[in-house]
Formats: C-alpha cells, structure tokens, sequence
C-alpha cells in the first residue's frame, strides 16, 4: 500500500478519537423511530422533526436523541432542549 495512504488512514484514526475537531452546523438525517421514519435537521443551532411531537413542542425524542449523540460536535453555545410544561402552539381561549 502506497506510504502516502497508509500516512492518512493513521491522521483518520486520530482525528476518529478527536471529535473535538469536528463541528456540525448544517445537516438532515432520517430517524427510524418505533412507529415511522421522521427526517430530522441541523441548521443555525436549530433542531427540526417531521414527529407530530416535535410539531407542538419543538423539541422530541430524537432530537434529543442527536442532540446526546453529537453534543461534543455542535456548536459552542447550543443549549440542551429545555422540556417547558406548556406547547410552544398559543392555546385559544
């Protein structure tokens, strides 16, 4: 195997136990839940779900999920999800 390769699986290798390096601030993935598949996106320190869940309380499993997962590769200054008591949908009255 040529030297040059062997010298970047070795700098892979490195940078896999360096997650530090690595900061997402832009992506989409699709979630298999245990009732359906969601899509899910990553886009200026903001989560998104396609969940009915994620709908009313902008905040669900699994982003919660991705957000445990990668917590060292987001942004400096992206905050936990916060579970308020109320839906983030005005009620009518």
């Amino acid at each position: 195997m040529n030297s040059s390769i062997i010298s970047k699986m070795e700098k892979a290798k490195r940078y896999i136990q360096e997650r530090n390096r690595i900061t997402f601030s832009l992506f989409e993935a699709e979630f298999h839940g245990e009732h359906d598949n969601y899509r899910l996106s990553y886009k200026e320190n903001r989560w998104n779900c396609s969940c009915n869940f994620f709908g009313t309380w902008n905040v669900c499993s699994h982003t919660m999920a991705l957000q445990k997962l990668l917590s060292d590769m987001l942004p400096k200054g992206t905050l936990p999800h916060e579970i308020s008591l109320e839906p983030a949908l005005p009620h009518s009255r």
